[in-house]
């Protein structure tokens, strides 16, 4: 397969380092890259970035995408000048030691190594334990607790060090793909909708948003802000092709088949039903996947915003989700884009969905 070209916005954003509270780089990527397409552009307290285009149009139509990523946050420093952390976000703690890290300090980026116990220095009963938090540490080869702080501080964030590439085709790997590709899509959508925009009736707002992982934050107070009548929410979602997952738990989509559509009380069934026959008139091939209670998502928050807003889950399928090493297919990214775009366009003045 011939190589694959990766949008540069798309790799810049999976290059920032973002965790929950600290998405300074990932901010600065949106700001570069979607700033120059919108009429208005508007930054808040929680750290959000929204873009509007078309401001006098209606209906409001919003895009939230969140930014933000897990990480780690130093909170202790021992004698000996090991670093000890908490979680930012839902980690996985089988992956978290042996990885290679990058600290974001005042002076620049410091480098680490996340460690524990050896297996070898382990009785059987141990071995087949999950480490606590506590017990495991990152090592920045420093000799003591006073060159330790004068190099990193508490408080300061780390992430781990893998970064982007593409394994065959359009099919790559990163840390953060979850939700980077949901910033790309939503800011890449306000770029092509840009060049379209005679024939756009609705005000379109495409929100960058930030503190997803720790409790949905900044989708919270921009659907406040934005007041929207309909929204679309992008995340990534599980891909559940891979050996180990049983179906009839968590249902059938595949890497590569499309986006994911969600069905479910958390979505508005007049945007669902938009939603596939955007997908039909595309031509594209999208996946269904059903939500019984509100998702882990920014829709979550959206749909109860102020009054309530109609508003809409789309997914990117994901392999590996919330480890070091996430899977997407960037082929089902673009076909996100292009199902956004063409949903915007379909709105006419006056709708609404109310049901």
């Amino acid at each position: 397969m011939a190589h694959y070209d990766v949008p540069a916005f798309l790799t810049a954003l999976l290059h920032a380092r973002s965790p929950s509270g600290y998405e300074f780089e990932a901010q600065k990527v949106f700001d570069e890259h979607v700033r120059p397409a919108a009429d208005e552009y508007a930054d808040d307290a929680l750290g959000n970035r929204l873009a509007t285009l078309h401001p006098s149009g209606d209906p409001v139509l919003m895009f939230a995408g969140h930014m933000d990523e897990l990480g780690l946050i130093i909170t202790y420093v021992n004698k000996d000048g090991f670093i000890y952390f908490d979680t930012i976000g839902g980690h996985d703690r089988t992956v978290i030691s042996g990885r290679r890290v990058i600290i974001q300090t005042a002076a620049g980026p410091v480098k680490g190594v996340t460690g524990k116990r050896a297996i070898h220095l382990m009785d059987e009963a141990d071995r087949k334990k999950v480490p606590e938090i506590h017990e495991i540490w990152i090592d920045i080869g420093a000799r003591s607790k006073k060159e330790a702080l004068e190099r990193v501080a508490i408080g300061d964030v780390a992430t781990y060090d893998h970064e982007f590439e593409l394994i065959h085709g359009s099919i790559g790997t990163s840390r953060a793909f979850d939700n980077k590709v949901g910033a790309y899509i939503v800011g890449e959508s306000l770029i092509r909708l840009a060049g379209a925009r005679k024939k756009l009736a609705a005000k379109v707002v495409a929100v960058a948003t930030a503190q997803e992982e720790i409790g949905v934050r900044g989708a919270t107070a921009s659907a406040y802000t934005v007041n929207p009548d309909f929204a679309l929410a992008v995340d990534v979602g599980h891909a559940t092709d891979h050996p180990d997952c049983d179906n009839r738990k968590y249902g059938e989509t595949k890497l590569g088949a499309g986006p994911i559509i969600c069905r479910g009380p958390n979505i508005n069934p007049k945007v669902f039903e938009r939603l596939v026959q955007a997908a039909k008139r595309l031509k594209i091939p999208y996946q269904l996947e059903a939500d019984p209670r509100p998702t882990g998502t920014d829709a979550r928050a959206i749909q109860m915003g102020r009054g309530g807003v109609g508003t809409g889950l789309v997914s990117v399928p994901l392999r590996y989700m919330h480890t070091p090493s996430e899977v997407v297919d960037l082929e089902d990214v673009e076909r996100c884009v292009r199902l956004f775009v063409e949903f915007a366009l379909s709105l006419k003045k006056g709708d609404h969905a109310r049901w």
